[in-house]
């Protein structure tokens, strides 16, 4: 069997992984922004997009997981 036969499909498969990989982490950048303008423009500032920090989104998810209970 040539090694040709064997090396192009492979290189496909890796390649389309590849894609797919870029694909779905760009769609979840884009869901994961518009999560934040959504929950953003309720705010008392006026709306629009406002940059928050990993604490105090941690800190937010903790008040929300508490209130429920």
């Amino acid at each position: 069997m040539d090694p040709m036969q064997v090396a192009v499909p492979v290189l496909g498969i890796v390649a389309v992984a590849a894609a797919t990989f870029y694909a779905v982490s760009f769609a979840e950048l884009r869901e994961k922004s518009l999560r934040n303008l959504e929950d953003s423009e309720g705010d008392e500032n006026g709306g629009g997009y406002r940059y928050e920090s990993s604490r105090e989104r941690r800190a937010k998810r903790k008040a929300d997981k508490e209130s429920k209970l």
